[in-house]
């Protein structure tokens, strides 16, 4: 059977792996719902090439622009928030969720409430409303599937397990182009240095989260809601080949690993087509080639971010979002050229340190506690720059 695929961020990175898969197995996929942020020009494109009956852009001063582009085909062109909330909850047989940061939250629980299985990119999502999410699938019948790399390879190691018999976790990561830079020499790194990822091809905004391992933090909280472990339970690798896509390790001894050429089509082919596999364009792992692997532990001095995540994810409550709110601002900022690489985690810090904000108990809380960490830590940066 044709499955149809729901694609909230056609635009993005794992938007165009997706749609390089599908489009090679046309008689398998068949795309009905493509959304972006404000590339209309772009994602009018996709809809024709596609045949998609839905497009969708999330900024509304670009409908009139959307339509005019899908005039003259079958595809219904809207715009706005509810329109992207709507499209994720249509009927569609896998929902690629790849819409990036907290705006992707709202889209993404419509999906899981409206019982669709989704495959998950956005990691926002989960660190910011991981107990509701995972409750709301519980409640629906609906299946997450992780489609980060580190997630899908423990994923896949767990295939064959009852679930008890875990012991730890083990997310590797790359180290980012500054592994093995002292701290000093970050202060001054630039935007440009830190988006030039030595091995994977990202956005902007993950590149920098690469950098600065926050990535990786993300990717612990993530990790803590998609397969029940405590932080105990989940380490960090630093695995600079990113062969290894991570490991999980049984109360036996046994260690089981996922590995693979670094290319985000391999997880995303398997989430769908899951639970079956299908054939990747990528290239083929040569181990001889490769010649060895190296491991370290993180060094969390230089990398505060990775201790910040785990204390959030040991905190609970509102600390994740707030931890990723204050994130993506101090990001941007740097990005911008506002602040230096190694303020973005001290921003982090003093927006956790500041925070008083209650547990959310529900979306619109974890909306509005996103909402006013935004304020603090945008009134804050600009407060120290006048």
């Amino acid at each position: 059977m044709t499955r149809k695929i729901a694609l909230l961020g056609a635009t993005g990175s794992i938007g165009k792996s997706t749609l390089d898969l599908v489009e090679r197995s046309p008689d398998r996929f068949a795309v009905t719902t493509v959304t972006a942020s404000r590339r209309v020009e772009e994602l009018a494109a996709i809809a024709r090439r596609t045949g998609a009956q839905v497009a969708v852009i999330a900024d509304e001063t670009l409908l009139p622009e959307l339509r005019e582009r899908l005039a003259g085909t079958q595809c219904r062109a809207d715009a706005g928030r509810a329109a992207l909330v709507e499209a994720a909850a249509a009927e569609a047989d896998v929902v690629i969720a790849a819409i990036v940061g907290c705006a992707g939250l709202e889209p993404v629980m419509a999906a899981v409430e409206a019982g669709r299985t989704v495959a998950l990119a956005n990691k926002e999502a989960l660190v910011t409303a991981g107990a509701l999410m995972t409750n709301a699938a519980q409640s629906s019948g609906a299946t997450i599937l992780p489609v980060d790399s580190e997630h899908n390879a423990i994923f896949q190691c767990l295939a064959c397990s009852s679930g008890g018999d875990v012991a730890r976790i083990i997310l590797t990561a790359s180290g980012g182009p500054f592994r093995t830079a002292t701290a000093e020499a970050m202060q001054a790194m630039t935007p440009g240095q830190a988006v030039a990822h030595p091995i994977w091809s990202m956005g902007a905004k993950i590149s920098v989260d690469s950098a600065t391992l926050m990535n990786k933090g993300l990717e612990l909280i993530e990790a803590h809601f998609l397969f029940g472990l405590p932080s105990g339970q989940i380490d960090i690798l630093i695995h600079p080949q990113s062969v290894i896509h991570s490991l999980v390790e049984f109360i036996d001894g046994s260690v089981l690993a996922q590995l693979g050429s670094p290319d985000m089509r391999i997880p995303i082919a398997y989430a769908l087509a899951w639970p079956e596999r299908i054939e990747t364009p990528a290239e083929r792992l040569d181990l001889a080639a490769v010649a060895k692997l190296d491991f370290e532990a993180p060094d969390e001095q230089r990398f505060p971010a990775l201790r910040l995540a785990r204390e959030a994810l040991e905190a609970g409550g509102a600390a994740p979002i707030v931890l990723n709110a204050a994130n993506e601002v101090a990001v941007a900022a740097f990005l911008a050229g506002k602040i230096r690489f190694t303020d973005i985690a001290r921003n982090v810090s003093e927006a956790l340190i500041a925070s008083q904000d209650r547990a959310p108990g529900s979306v619109a809380d974890v909306v509005e506690i996103d909402r006013a960490t935004r304020s603090r830590v945008e009134a804050a940066m600009a407060e120290v720059c006048s």
